[in-house]
């Protein structure tokens, strides 16, 4: 852990050796990652107390985090996680409220919460995260970051703790494109079906009604900045039904998956949680198997509606979350209401597996404000490429 984390950004756990090689493509950058993946020599928390009791010192490294060493990047901490990975505030009520580095005086997001925190401080080059349910990609609109949700499956989260693992993907963070995309071509290499070099842009109509107005028109520019690149782009529509019917359904499964995953821990321990987990928990106990067939049924369908819009060409231009990051002050009621609110937005991806790149190319009331870029499944490292255009 740095000696100076005044972000709260780590886990105070000692300091053990990471070796790295000594050469690579990424040597010259520093990373951490998100106490959900195994490093040797240290413990796995996942933001919470039990699960650290029970961890003991892990003495493999998970092989997405060797990847980074063998290319060189130096490690440098493990960083706070909301609790389990079942939040979207970047509050752990065990561990702390990490500081957003591009906005002090509102919350990171999380569950990503230390890693965006960390690299928003510069106290990284770039760190690991997850994305469940918008646990990069919500970090990364609030705190001025490069975040990516990746193919569902395309990055291996082979020793990291789960929640949901038809939904759970590895992301990562980082302040500027370039080595945002020298991390892509460790991990993700080459896309199997790139995308062509002139895409079909298109404007999700439905997803930019939900933003707070607002934030529509601090994204205005930043929508200008990425047609003047792309090409303009074509109004369509993407949800099924309507977004009760993804947001619900999205939740079913989610929370049905989170329950398989941590409710034999919670029912044997009753581990104290802290507020709006255990209440998430709670809920997820009660969802019903008649609710989780139909969302099934309705997740294939969605799945294959967005193919067919996308094609092999089509990408997606579309806000990142409802709004700027909201206040440290706010209430639990209020944080709660926008994490509903950002669900509605962020389960798109999540639904389809699809991925989905956040670029830090707005601002709203000094903080930061993220727009979108989300293709076919496989499109991840071609998405990279589009905002390096973008960027440049």
């Amino acid at each position: 852990m740095p000696l100076h984390d005044l972000a709260r950004a780590f886990v105070p756990y000692p300091d053990a050796p990471v070796p790295r090689a000594a050469t690579g493509p990424l040597a010259d950058l520093s990373f951490a990652a998100k106490d959900l993946f195994d490093v040797a020599g240290y413990p796995t928390g996942g933001g919470n107390p039990i699960v650290l009791a029970m961890s003991g010192i892990k003495t493999r490294t998970a092989p997405t985090v060797q990847k980074l060493l063998d290319a060189g990047a130096r490690f440098v901490g493990k960083t706070v996680t909301d609790e389990l990975a079942f939040s979207m505030n970047g509050n752990n009520a065990h561990f702390g409220a990490p500081i957003n580095g591009a906005a002090r005086d509102r919350i990171t997001g999380g569950s990503s919460s230390g890693s965006a925190s960390a690299v928003s401080s510069n106290l990284c080059d770039f760190a690991l995260g997850t994305d469940t349910g918008g646990s990069v990609r919500a970090p990364a609109n609030h705190c001025g970051l490069y975040g990516l949700r990746p193919t569902h499956g395309r990055v291996s989260l082979e020793g990291a703790l789960d929640l949901a693992p038809s939904f759970d993907t590895c992301g990562w963070f980082a302040r500027d494109i370039g080595p945002f995309a020298r991390v892509a071509d460790v991990l993700l290499g080459p896309d199997a079906a790139p995308l062509p070099e002139r895409v079909r842009l298109l404007r999700p109509d439905d997803v930019w009604a939900q933003p707070a107005p607002a934030a529509v028109d601090a994204l205005k520019g930043a929508a200008g900045r990425v047609q003047g690149v792309l090409g303009p782009a074509k109004g369509i529509e993407v949800v099924l039904e309507s977004f009760d019917a993804m947001y619900w359904n999205f939740r079913y499964l989610q929370s049905r998956e989170a329950w398989l995953t941590d409710g034999p821990l919670i029912e044997r321990y009753a581990p104290p949680l802290g507020p709006g987990v255990a209440e998430r928990f709670a809920w997820s106990r009660e969802v019903t198997d008649a609710q989780v067939s139909a969302a099934h049924v309705f997740r294939t369908a969605f799945r294959a509606q967005l193919a067919s819009l996308l094609g092999n060409d089509g990408v997606l231009l579309m806000p990142t979350m409802p709004d700027i990051a909201p206040l440290r002050s706010d209430s639990e009621a209020a944080l709660e209401d926008y994490r509903n609110r950002a669900i509605r937005m962020l389960c798109i991806a999540g639904l389809a597996g699809f991925p989905q790149l956040s670029m830090p190319l707005a601002w709203r009331e000094g903080a930061p404000l993220g727009i979108s870029l989300l293709g076919p499944a496989g499109s991840d490292r071609s998405l990279i490429a589009l905002a390096q255009r973008i960027a440049n």
